[in-house]
Protein backbone atom coordinates (compact mmCIF):
# COMPACT_ATOMS: atom_id res chain seq x y z
CA UNK A 1 0.00 0.00 0.00
CA UNK A 2 2.86 2.33 0.84
CA UNK A 3 4.43 1.72 -2.63
CA UNK A 4 1.10 2.32 -4.30
CA UNK A 5 0.72 5.53 -2.31
CA UNK A 6 4.18 6.71 -3.41
CA UNK A 7 3.37 5.87 -7.03
CA UNK A 8 0.14 7.82 -6.80
CA UNK A 9 2.08 10.72 -5.36
CA UNK A 10 4.56 10.65 -8.24
CA UNK A 11 1.74 10.52 -10.81
CA UNK A 12 0.04 13.46 -9.13
CA UNK A 13 3.31 15.39 -9.03
CA UNK A 14 3.92 14.71 -12.72
CA UNK A 15 0.42 15.88 -13.51
CA UNK A 16 1.01 19.10 -11.63
CA UNK A 17 4.34 19.57 -13.37
CA UNK A 18 2.73 19.08 -16.79
CA UNK A 19 0.00 21.53 -15.88
CA UNK A 20 2.67 24.03 -14.87
CA UNK A 21 4.43 23.86 -18.25
CA UNK A 22 4.18 27.20 -20.02
CA UNK A 23 1.36 27.37 -22.53
CA UNK A 24 3.71 28.90 -25.07
CA UNK A 25 5.64 25.62 -25.35
CA UNK A 26 2.80 24.01 -27.28
CA UNK A 27 3.22 23.11 -30.93
CA UNK A 28 0.51 24.00 -33.42
CA UNK A 29 0.02 22.35 -36.79
CA UNK A 30 -1.87 24.56 -39.24
CA UNK A 31 -3.83 22.97 -42.08
CA UNK A 32 -3.20 25.17 -45.12
CA UNK A 33 -5.34 24.54 -48.22
CA UNK A 34 -5.35 25.86 -51.76
CA UNK A 35 -6.45 24.81 -55.26
CA UNK A 36 -3.25 24.64 -57.33
CA UNK A 37 -0.65 21.86 -57.68
CA UNK A 38 2.68 21.91 -55.77
CA UNK A 39 4.76 23.25 -58.71
CA UNK A 40 2.60 26.39 -58.83
CA UNK A 41 3.95 29.78 -57.83
CA UNK A 42 1.42 30.00 -55.01
CA UNK A 43 2.56 26.73 -53.45
CA UNK A 44 6.31 26.81 -54.08
CA UNK A 45 7.21 30.49 -53.94
CA UNK A 46 4.67 31.95 -51.52
CA UNK A 47 2.87 29.49 -49.23
CA UNK A 48 5.80 27.14 -48.54
CA UNK A 49 8.29 29.98 -47.84
CA UNK A 50 5.70 31.68 -45.62
CA UNK A 51 5.21 28.47 -43.66
CA UNK A 52 8.98 28.02 -43.33
CA UNK A 53 9.28 31.57 -42.02
CA UNK A 54 6.65 31.25 -39.30
CA UNK A 55 8.15 27.89 -38.32
CA UNK A 56 11.58 29.45 -37.89
CA UNK A 57 10.33 32.54 -36.06
CA UNK A 58 8.26 30.44 -33.67
CA UNK A 59 11.19 28.21 -32.79
CA UNK A 60 9.58 25.30 -34.59
CA UNK A 61 6.29 25.55 -32.70
CA UNK A 62 4.17 26.70 -35.66
CA UNK A 63 4.06 24.09 -38.40
CA UNK A 64 2.09 23.86 -41.63
CA UNK A 65 0.52 20.83 -43.21
CA UNK A 66 -0.12 22.07 -46.75
CA UNK A 67 -2.95 20.55 -48.78
CA UNK A 68 -2.55 21.62 -52.44
CA UNK A 69 -4.97 20.92 -55.27
CA UNK A 70 -8.04 20.69 -53.01
CA UNK A 71 -6.69 17.67 -51.10
CA UNK A 72 -9.00 18.47 -48.19
CA UNK A 73 -11.93 17.91 -50.54
CA UNK A 74 -14.49 20.22 -52.02
CA UNK A 75 -14.11 22.68 -54.89
CA UNK A 76 -12.14 25.94 -55.16
CA UNK A 77 -15.23 28.13 -54.55
CA UNK A 78 -15.71 26.33 -51.21
CA UNK A 79 -12.31 27.30 -49.82
CA UNK A 80 -13.52 30.53 -48.21
CA UNK A 81 -16.18 28.58 -46.30
CA UNK A 82 -13.68 25.87 -45.40
CA UNK A 83 -11.54 28.38 -43.55
CA UNK A 84 -14.56 30.08 -42.01
CA UNK A 85 -15.86 26.74 -40.72
CA UNK A 86 -12.49 25.35 -39.60
CA UNK A 87 -12.16 22.58 -42.19
CA UNK A 88 -8.87 24.35 -42.95
CA UNK A 89 -6.94 26.66 -40.65
CA UNK A 90 -5.60 28.82 -43.50
CA UNK A 91 -6.57 29.06 -47.16
CA UNK A 92 -5.41 30.90 -50.24
CA UNK A 93 -8.26 31.56 -52.64
CA UNK A 94 -10.18 34.03 -54.80
CA UNK A 95 -13.13 35.81 -53.18
CA UNK A 96 -14.44 36.18 -56.73
CA UNK A 97 -14.97 32.43 -57.02
CA UNK A 98 -18.16 33.10 -55.03
CA UNK A 99 -19.73 35.64 -57.34
CA UNK A 100 -21.35 38.65 -55.72
CA UNK A 101 -20.43 37.69 -52.15
CA UNK A 102 -17.65 40.27 -51.75
CA UNK A 103 -18.86 43.11 -53.98
CA UNK A 104 -16.90 46.02 -52.52
CA UNK A 105 -13.53 44.29 -52.90
CA UNK A 106 -14.31 43.50 -56.55
CA UNK A 107 -13.31 47.03 -57.54
CA UNK A 108 -9.72 45.88 -58.17
CA UNK A 109 -11.08 43.39 -60.72
CA UNK A 110 -12.62 46.08 -62.90
CA UNK A 111 -11.05 46.48 -66.36
CA UNK A 112 -7.93 48.64 -66.69
CA UNK A 113 -7.43 49.31 -62.96
CA UNK A 114 -3.98 48.07 -61.99
CA UNK A 115 -0.33 48.33 -63.01
CA UNK A 116 2.09 46.26 -60.94
CA UNK A 117 0.89 43.43 -58.72
CA UNK A 118 3.25 44.62 -55.99
CA UNK A 119 1.87 48.15 -55.78
CA UNK A 120 -1.74 47.13 -56.30
CA UNK A 121 -1.51 44.39 -53.66
CA UNK A 122 -0.36 46.87 -51.03
CA UNK A 123 -3.10 49.20 -52.21
CA UNK A 124 -5.67 46.42 -51.91
CA UNK A 125 -4.72 45.66 -48.29
CA UNK A 126 -5.07 49.33 -47.39
CA UNK A 127 -8.31 49.68 -49.38
CA UNK A 128 -9.91 46.80 -47.45
CA UNK A 129 -8.96 48.29 -44.10
CA UNK A 130 -9.53 51.99 -44.84
CA UNK A 131 -13.03 51.11 -46.02
CA UNK A 132 -13.55 48.68 -43.10
CA UNK A 133 -14.27 45.70 -45.37
CA UNK A 134 -12.31 43.55 -42.91
CA UNK A 135 -15.22 44.06 -40.47
CA UNK A 136 -17.98 43.68 -43.08
CA UNK A 137 -17.24 41.53 -46.13
CA UNK A 138 -14.43 39.60 -44.45
CA UNK A 139 -15.69 39.58 -40.86
CA UNK A 140 -15.99 35.76 -40.77
CA UNK A 141 -12.25 35.16 -41.34
CA UNK A 142 -8.95 36.69 -40.28
CA UNK A 143 -7.26 38.13 -43.37
CA UNK A 144 -3.50 37.61 -43.38
CA UNK A 145 -2.92 39.16 -46.81
CA UNK A 146 -4.71 40.41 -49.90
CA UNK A 147 -3.05 40.52 -53.29
CA UNK A 148 -3.64 40.64 -57.03
CA UNK A 149 -1.87 38.75 -59.79
CA UNK A 150 0.40 40.01 -62.54
CA UNK A 151 -1.23 41.48 -65.62
CA UNK A 152 -3.94 39.34 -67.20
CA UNK A 153 -3.62 38.40 -70.88
CA UNK A 154 -5.52 36.40 -73.50
CA UNK A 155 -4.29 32.94 -74.46
CA UNK A 156 -6.02 31.55 -77.52
CA UNK A 157 -6.10 28.20 -79.33
CA UNK A 158 -6.74 29.02 -83.01
CA UNK A 159 -6.21 32.73 -83.59
CA UNK A 160 -4.92 35.81 -81.77
CA UNK A 161 -7.01 38.66 -80.42
CA UNK A 162 -5.98 41.88 -82.14
CA UNK A 163 -9.12 44.05 -82.21
CA UNK A 164 -12.49 44.15 -80.50
CA UNK A 165 -14.04 42.52 -83.54
CA UNK A 166 -11.93 39.41 -82.95
CA UNK A 167 -13.85 38.57 -79.76
CA UNK A 168 -17.12 37.97 -81.60
CA UNK A 169 -18.21 34.34 -81.51
CA UNK A 170 -15.40 33.18 -79.19
CA UNK A 171 -15.87 31.38 -75.89
CA UNK A 172 -13.29 32.72 -73.45
CA UNK A 173 -12.65 31.60 -69.90
CA UNK A 174 -12.77 34.22 -67.16
CA UNK A 175 -12.03 33.90 -63.43
CA UNK A 176 -14.57 36.24 -61.88
CA UNK A 177 -17.93 37.93 -62.33
CA UNK A 178 -16.48 41.24 -63.50
CA UNK A 179 -14.07 39.66 -65.97
CA UNK A 180 -17.04 37.76 -67.39
CA UNK A 181 -18.87 41.05 -67.83
CA UNK A 182 -15.82 42.63 -69.45
CA UNK A 183 -15.49 39.83 -72.00
CA UNK A 184 -19.21 40.03 -72.76
CA UNK A 185 -18.85 43.78 -73.32
CA UNK A 186 -16.08 42.98 -75.81
CA UNK A 187 -18.41 40.66 -77.73
CA UNK A 188 -17.15 37.28 -76.52
CA UNK A 189 -19.14 34.56 -74.80
CA UNK A 190 -17.60 34.44 -71.31
CA UNK A 191 -17.22 31.08 -69.57
CA UNK A 192 -16.55 31.34 -65.83
CA UNK A 193 -14.43 28.61 -64.27
CA UNK A 194 -11.65 28.12 -61.71
CA UNK A 195 -8.10 27.69 -63.04
CA UNK A 196 -7.92 23.89 -62.48
CA UNK A 197 -10.73 23.37 -65.01
CA UNK A 198 -9.03 25.34 -67.78
CA UNK A 199 -6.75 22.65 -69.31
CA UNK A 200 -9.57 20.18 -69.89
CA UNK A 201 -11.85 22.92 -71.22
CA UNK A 202 -9.16 23.97 -73.71
CA UNK A 203 -8.29 20.44 -74.80
CA UNK A 204 -11.94 19.50 -75.36
CA UNK A 205 -12.82 22.69 -77.21
CA UNK A 206 -15.25 23.88 -74.54
CA UNK A 207 -13.48 27.24 -74.71
CA UNK A 208 -11.49 28.94 -77.48
CA UNK A 209 -9.10 30.58 -75.08
CA UNK A 210 -8.60 31.87 -71.57
CA UNK A 211 -7.93 35.10 -69.75
CA UNK A 212 -5.00 34.31 -67.45
CA UNK A 213 -1.89 35.94 -65.99
CA UNK A 214 1.45 34.54 -67.10
CA UNK A 215 2.19 33.35 -63.57
CA UNK A 216 -0.34 30.51 -63.58
CA UNK A 217 0.20 29.37 -67.18
CA UNK A 218 2.97 26.80 -66.42
CA UNK A 219 1.10 25.31 -63.43
CA UNK A 220 -1.78 24.19 -65.66
CA UNK A 221 0.28 23.84 -68.87
CA UNK A 222 -1.79 26.33 -70.84
CA UNK A 223 1.24 27.17 -73.01
CA UNK A 224 1.09 23.59 -74.30
CA UNK A 225 -2.61 23.82 -75.17
CA UNK A 226 -2.77 27.19 -76.95
CA UNK A 227 -0.77 28.74 -79.76
CA UNK A 228 -1.50 32.46 -79.49
CA UNK A 229 -0.84 34.96 -76.70
CA UNK A 230 -2.33 38.46 -76.98
CA UNK A 231 -0.80 40.97 -74.58
CA UNK A 232 -1.63 44.59 -73.81
CA UNK A 233 0.78 47.40 -74.55
CA UNK A 234 2.89 47.57 -71.35
CA UNK A 235 2.27 51.31 -71.10
CA UNK A 236 -1.44 50.66 -70.51
CA UNK A 237 -3.03 49.55 -67.29
CA UNK A 238 -3.65 45.83 -67.02
CA UNK A 239 -6.57 44.44 -69.00
CA UNK A 240 -7.73 42.89 -65.73
CA UNK A 241 -6.49 41.34 -62.53
CA UNK A 242 -7.99 39.17 -59.81
CA UNK A 243 -8.25 39.60 -56.05
CA UNK A 244 -6.85 36.88 -53.79
CA UNK A 245 -7.06 36.43 -50.04
CA UNK A 246 -4.77 34.52 -47.67
CA UNK A 247 -7.05 33.99 -44.69
CA UNK A 248 -7.02 32.23 -41.31
CA UNK A 249 -9.80 30.70 -39.27
CA UNK A 250 -10.64 33.22 -36.54
CA UNK A 251 -11.11 30.63 -33.78
CA UNK A 252 -7.77 29.02 -34.64
CA UNK A 253 -6.00 32.35 -34.43
CA UNK A 254 -7.75 33.22 -31.16
CA UNK A 255 -6.68 29.87 -29.68
CA UNK A 256 -2.98 30.62 -30.15
CA UNK A 257 -0.87 31.78 -27.19
CA UNK A 258 0.14 35.43 -27.33
CA UNK A 259 3.67 34.84 -28.58
CA UNK A 260 2.49 32.70 -31.51
CA UNK A 261 -0.14 35.30 -32.38
CA UNK A 262 2.74 37.78 -32.61
CA UNK A 263 4.50 35.53 -35.11
CA UNK A 264 1.36 35.36 -37.27
CA UNK A 265 0.83 39.12 -36.94
CA UNK A 266 4.44 39.83 -37.91
CA UNK A 267 3.91 37.78 -41.07
CA UNK A 268 0.60 39.37 -42.09
CA UNK A 269 -0.56 42.69 -43.45
CA UNK A 270 0.57 45.23 -46.04
CA UNK A 271 4.20 44.09 -46.26
CA UNK A 272 3.19 40.47 -46.84
CA UNK A 273 0.60 41.57 -49.40
CA UNK A 274 3.17 43.64 -51.32
CA UNK A 275 5.72 40.80 -51.18
CA UNK A 276 3.21 38.33 -52.62
CA UNK A 277 2.44 40.81 -55.40
CA UNK A 278 6.16 41.05 -56.20
CA UNK A 279 6.39 37.25 -56.35
CA UNK A 280 3.65 37.35 -59.01
CA UNK A 281 5.32 40.21 -60.92
CA UNK A 282 8.64 38.36 -60.92
CA UNK A 283 7.03 35.12 -62.10
CA UNK A 284 5.64 36.55 -65.34
CA UNK A 285 8.89 36.61 -67.32
CA UNK A 286 9.99 33.01 -66.69
CA UNK A 287 6.45 31.76 -67.36
CA UNK A 288 6.28 33.66 -70.64
CA UNK A 289 9.61 32.20 -71.73
CA UNK A 290 8.12 28.70 -71.64
CA UNK A 291 5.64 29.78 -74.32
CA UNK A 292 8.47 31.41 -76.28
CA UNK A 293 10.47 28.17 -76.14
CA UNK A 294 7.51 26.35 -77.70
CA UNK A 295 7.57 28.87 -80.57
CA UNK A 296 4.08 30.10 -79.74
CA UNK A 297 2.85 33.28 -81.40
CA UNK A 298 2.72 36.64 -79.58
CA UNK A 299 1.06 39.94 -80.43
CA UNK A 300 0.78 43.25 -78.58
CA UNK A 301 -2.49 45.16 -78.59
CA UNK A 302 -1.57 48.83 -79.18
CA UNK A 303 -2.63 51.73 -76.98
CA UNK A 304 -5.08 53.17 -79.50
CA UNK A 305 -6.90 49.85 -79.77
CA UNK A 306 -6.91 49.43 -75.99
CA UNK A 307 -8.63 52.81 -75.65
CA UNK A 308 -11.51 51.35 -77.66
CA UNK A 309 -11.57 48.34 -75.33
CA UNK A 310 -11.62 50.61 -72.29
CA UNK A 311 -14.52 52.57 -73.76
CA UNK A 312 -16.40 49.32 -74.45
CA UNK A 313 -15.82 48.21 -70.85
CA UNK A 314 -16.96 51.47 -69.23
CA UNK A 315 -20.54 50.18 -68.75
CA UNK A 316 -19.08 47.38 -66.58
CA UNK A 317 -17.53 50.02 -64.32
CA UNK A 318 -20.73 52.06 -64.21
CA UNK A 319 -22.82 48.99 -63.40
CA UNK A 320 -20.46 48.01 -60.56
CA UNK A 321 -20.81 51.49 -59.03
CA UNK A 322 -24.60 51.22 -59.19
CA UNK A 323 -24.65 47.66 -57.79
CA UNK A 324 -22.49 48.33 -54.74
CA UNK A 325 -24.30 51.60 -54.06
CA UNK A 326 -27.57 49.66 -54.03
CA UNK A 327 -25.98 47.36 -51.43
CA UNK A 328 -25.36 50.27 -49.07
CA UNK A 329 -21.86 51.36 -50.09
CA UNK A 330 -20.79 54.57 -51.76
CA UNK A 331 -19.73 53.07 -55.08
CA UNK A 332 -18.14 56.22 -56.49
CA UNK A 333 -16.14 56.76 -53.32
CA UNK A 334 -14.92 53.15 -53.29
CA UNK A 335 -13.84 53.37 -56.92
CA UNK A 336 -11.95 56.60 -56.26
CA UNK A 337 -10.39 55.13 -53.11
CA UNK A 338 -9.06 52.14 -55.07
CA UNK A 339 -7.71 54.29 -57.90
CA UNK A 340 -6.01 56.71 -55.51
CA UNK A 341 -4.33 53.91 -53.56
CA UNK A 342 -3.18 52.13 -56.71
CA UNK A 343 -1.65 55.38 -58.00
CA UNK A 344 -0.06 56.03 -54.60
CA UNK A 345 1.70 52.68 -54.33
CA UNK A 346 2.55 52.23 -57.99
CA UNK A 347 4.41 55.54 -57.78
CA UNK A 348 6.70 54.27 -54.99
Amino acid sequence: MQGRSKLSGWIAALGLAAAALPVQAQEVVLKVAHFLPPPSTAHSKFITPWCDKINKESGGRLKCQIYPAMQLGGTPPQLIDQVRDGVADIVWTLPGYTAGRFPASEVFELPFMTNTAQGSSRALWEYVHVNKLNTTEFKDVKPLAFHVHDEGHLHMVKKPIQTLADFKGLKVRAPTRLTNKMLAAFGATPVGMPVPQVPEALSKGVIDGAALPWEVVPAVKVHELVKFHSESDPRARALYTTVFIFAMNKAKYDSLPADLKKVIDANSGPELSAWIGKVWDDSAGPARKLAEDRKNSFNTIPLEELKRWEQAAQPVVDEWVRDVTAKGYDGKALLQSARDLINKYDAQ
